[in-house]
């Protein structure tokens, strides 16, 4: 007998319905899966026998082929478990035809007839267009954003068993109230000093603008980059589902996280490889920081530190917004829309700067520079130098300017920019510049001297316009000709540190 059961496959952050044939026949007993299946996905065979026979189930005698359509989708890890062993008990007339027509079934199987949580259960779900779907306990908040009717969460393979056959009725997920943002502790009137570090994390969360900080350290660097998401506001429910799928393919939700409603921020090692950052991968490929900093904040401590490939790595998707990784068996893309902030030291000691301070040759140092390319340093709209603050700063009272209030500022900045043009002044290009940040005659003058004594390259123009345009919006001025003073301050907070062209 034939059965097919409606289920889906992860393919990057992205669902693929995926219909599992089962075809039970006469003939020498086996066990075959077809369809494009990965090594993990082959191993169901023995998952699928051992939870059976745990839940009371004889294994048939019979010729078992299973195929997973369509076949040129590559199927991997052990979702479809739960499907293969509903598609066997149909099959072989254990459960009614009818009775499992319209259901979807996501979940990995125990030894025990265990129903386990599987790794992007929410975009996966979303492809599976059943009345009804069955998953794991532990996966039912992140589903259940879909249709909270329409999803079951169930523990083993017997009470599943006993549910589709209407011995027991379905259980359902209860409703769970919004989830709030979190709070946090960390507030921007704890740093002392640093005024020009803070209007630069203003800047940046307002228009969106790649951010460097360079830097001794205790200079304040990585606690300014930690209060840059406290700065962001809130995701929108499209924004927060988004990079909930995002979350969920990767496996980083909690079983009792449903939704993601603060922008992420993702702090990664510096000995991270360029996969871990860009994402992809052999055999199963998945996204990376950059991708899980998606509508957030992808923060590089000590820059340098980084090998120069994983940083070149990262070019492409800052430009693009997007990741793609291609291999021999096919394609993902991953999204990457995300704020880069990175921190390093001047010198490999950290120490350059200071008379007498520095220890490190000249070799020394341009080795430790030449670490972050030319191409890379000119996607950073902002670059500033962090020094050590004043004695009389340090022991001085609390900043009058908390997270809450500069938050309020950057909102409305934000909102007036869309408003405008539809996206944050980072993103603005070619006609998108010229008509929403046109520039003064006197402004014109000075970008024209820039560029003749090489101070600035043409992107590095647009740049500096881009972000004139954003300090024009923070100070609620009218959106004409950008004024020279904003033009001024965008190109001061532009500065080279290690002698690149701009």
């Amino acid at each position: 007998m034939l059965a097919t059961i409606h289920s889906a496959t992860l393919v990057g952050v992205h669902g693929h319905p995926v219909q599992v044939e089962v075809h039970a026949s006469g003939g020498l007993p086996g066990f075959t899966v077809v369809g494009l299946p990965d090594a993990s996905c082959r191993e169901a065979r023995d998952r699928v026998r051992a939870a059976l026979l745990s839940s009371g189930h004889d294994w048939p005698s019979l010729r078992i082929t299973v195929n997973l359509a369509p076949t040129e989708v590559p199927k991997s890890g052990a979702a479809l478990d739960l499907a293969i062993a509903i598609g066997i008990l149909t099959a072989i007339e254990t459960l009614k035809v009818d009775d499992v027509a319209d259901i979807g079934f996501l979940g990995e199987l125990g030894l025990d007839g265990s129903i386990r949580p599987v790794r992007g259960a929410l975009p996966m779900a979303d492809q599976i267009g059943t009345d009804r779907l069955v998953v794991s306990a532990a996966n039912a908040h992140e589903v259940s954003l879909l249709e909270l009717d329409r999803v079951h969460p169930v523990a083993t393979l017997k009470e599943l068993i006993a549910h589709i056959r209407g011995d027991e009725p379905w259980p359902v997920v209860r409703s769970a109230p919004r989830p709030q943002r979190v709070a946090t502790a960390l507030d921007l009137s704890d740093i002392r000093g640093q005024r020009m570090a803070k209007l630069a994390l203003q800047l940046a969360a307002t228009g969106g603008h790649h951010l460097l900080m360079v830097g001794p350290p205790g200079a304040g660097k990585t606690m300014l980059a930690r209060r840059l998401p406290g700065l962001l506001p809130t995701l929108s429910d499209g924004e927060a589902l988004e990079v909930t799928r995002v979350h969920s393919a990767a496996g980083r939700l909690g079983e009792d996280t449903s939704l993601v409603l603060d922008p992420p921020f993702r702090s990664p090692h510096h000995g991270a490889s360029a996969v871990a950052l860009v994402g992809g991968g052999s055999s199963v490929m998945r996204p990376g920081e950059i991708s899980l900093a998606h509508r957030g904040v992808l923060f590089l401590d000590e820059l340098g530190e980084f090998s120069a490939v994983a940083l070149d790595g990262l070019r492409q998707p800052l430009e693009h917004g997007e990741v793609r990784v291609s291999r021999g068996h096919g394609s993902v893309v991953y999204p990457a829309g995300l704020l880069l902030v990175a921190a390093m030291n001047p010198c490999p000691c950290g120490e350059s700067g200071a008379p007498g301070a520095c220890r490190c040759s000249d070799a020394a140092r341009a080795r430790y520079h030449r670490r972050v390319s030319g191409p890379l340093l000119d996607r950073f709209d902002l670059r500033i130098g962090v020094a050590r603050p004043e004695p009389t700063e340090l022991f001085g009272g609390p900043d009058d300017e908390r997270t809450a209030d500069v938050a309020e500022r950057v909102l409305a900045a934000r909102n007036r920019a869309l408003a405008r043009a539809g996206v944050l002044n980072a993103a603005l290009r070619g006609p998108l510049l010229d008509e929403h940040a046109p520039v003064s005659s006197e402004a014109q003058a000075v970008l024209e001297e820039a560029l003749r004594g090489g101070r600035l390259s043409a992107r590095g123009v647009a740049r500096v316009r881009a972000v004139a345009r954003t300090l024009a919006d923070l100070d609620e001025t009218d959106d004409g000709p950008l004024s020279l003073e904003h033009l001024c301050l965008a190109m001061s907070l532009r500065v080279d540190p290690f002698g690149f062209a701009r």
